[in-house]
């Protein structure tokens, strides 16, 4: 006892040092602490989407314009474009690749993400696709690769760590700013392009990834699970639930008017109506921003007074506005129309995003998600790839009816959802 009782053993005090990690020279690393600051959380997010709205951008309106300049053949052109949105048609690989290796975090995967996509970008500066278009064909899917990876990863990190009173605001904030990013490539990259070349574009947009992902850097992560899953048995136990596969069917219904929509109108708008493309231009940029207002105000709303109730607010209003298009005989009714289609799909979005966050399972939660979301967009590839047969069959009031009809089906799955979310935990 007197030999224990020499040894002098002094406590050493735990303290909570909030956004701060502590390396082995006993200086203090600043890192911010987001649990608790949800302004934080919003920003942090939405910067990470505003990325996806750039590529968007390049791929659909940049890339396709580029190349056809550059006198490649257009069925070339549409694959060149396609490869590029490969990446994100399959991004639940990448969400596997996240999932198995969770001992490493998600901010990694974000910033690998992100330092592939920027790196292929700028590299694709130096080649002339006239030259190389196999090499130049490789580095575009490289970096839409890094986009899946940066995509995926955001997703299940903001499934982490929010509540069922959070996922709303979070969603808005990622659609919101995914919108903005896709205003701004078309106007900003669109500018950059015509003013400097094309290859600025390039060089601009990978510098910009280089630039969000300093705030991934600086963001504290707390890891929960530091161990491999076993990836295929949760993820069949989850979708053996009825809810899960009720959403699993309504997520695509609900997404086909959306790209039906999104082909038809400047269609209708050039050819029914004979507006110039750059009125069409402006009215497509009014609706993005009231997307913008739309994903904002459904993620609020949600947290507020549930999913379903605003679900069933943005797919009336959808299906009564949508067969409005019938009577837009000019475009100042078009712009009215297509502006309140453009809040409600903002809504939808947002809306639709935090209902697959409170079913998914954070342990495998970027794999679970990215097929739910993936679900999504192959209804609206549907949609897209549909709609100008329709309109060739039925004409375009034919598909305006079609597309509004569409919202039934998906109001009636939406009323055997049985949602039992537990709104304390995470």
């Amino acid at each position: 006892f007197k030999k224990l009782t020499k040894v002098s053993i002094t406590p050493i005090p735990l303290v909570k040092n909030r956004g701060h990690t502590q390396n082995k020279g006993g200086k203090n690393l600043q890192m911010i602490e987001i649990n608790d600051r949800n302004i934080i959380k919003y920003l942090l997010f939405g910067s990470l989407y505003f990325l996806e709205g750039l590529k968007y951008i390049i791929a659909v309106l940049i890339l396709p314009v580029y190349l056809t300049e550059k006198g490649i053949s257009l069925p070339l052109v549409t694959l060149i474009s396609a490869i590029f949105l490969l990446p994100m048609t399959i991004k639940f690989v990448w969400a596997g690749i996240v999932d198995y290796y969770n001992k490493y975090g998600r901010k990694k995967f974000i910033i690998l993400g992100g330092l592939l996509s920027s790196i292929s970008l700028l590299l694709i500066t130096t080649i002339d696709p006239n030259e190389d278009i196999i090499l130049f064909a490789i580095l575009l899917f490289i970096a839409g690769m890094g986009v899946g990876f940066f995509d995926v990863s955001a997703d299940v990190w903001a499934i982490e760590i929010t509540n069922y009173g959070e996922r709303g605001k979070i969603n808005g904030a990622m659609f919101a700013g995914q919108s903005i990013g896709m205003i701004a490539g078309a106007t900003f990259l669109a500018l950059i392009a015509e003013k400097y070349g094309y290859n600025y574009v390039f060089l601009t947009t990978g510098l910009i990834a280089l630039i969000i992902i300093i705030f991934p850097l600086i963001i504290k992560e707390i890891q929960t699970n530091k161990t491999r899953q076993k990836i295929g048995n949760i993820l069949l136990k989850e979708f053996k639930k009825k809810t899960t596969q009720l959403i699993s069917i309504f997520t695509p219904i609900s997404g086909i008017s959306i790209g039906v929509l999104g082909v038809i109108i400047p269609l209708y708008l050039t050819i029914q109506l004979q507006i110039d493309i750059s009125q069409v231009g402006i009215i497509i940029a009014i609706w993005s921003t009231t997307r913008v207002i739309g994903s904002l105000a459904g993620g609020v709303s949600c947290d507020k007074w549930g999913r379903k109730p605003v679900l069933y607010i943005v797919l009336v209003g959808g299906c009564i506005f949508t067969t409005m298009f019938i009577f837009a005989d000019t475009w100042q009714k078009i712009v009215v129309i297509y502006g309140i289609i453009g809040l409600l799909q903002g809504g939808l979005y947002s809306v639709l995003g935090a209902m697959l966050m409170d079913v998914t399972n954070p342990k495998v939660g970027a794999t679970q998600y990215s097929i739910l979301t993936s679900l999504g967009n192959a209804g609206m590839t549907a949609g897209e790839s549909l709609s100008g047969t329709i309109t060739a069959v039925i004409g375009f009031t034919g598909t305006f009816l079609y597309t509004a009809w569409i919202f039934g089906p998906a109001l009636l799955i939406l009323h055997f959802i049985n949602l039992k979310i537990n709104k304390t935990n995470k």
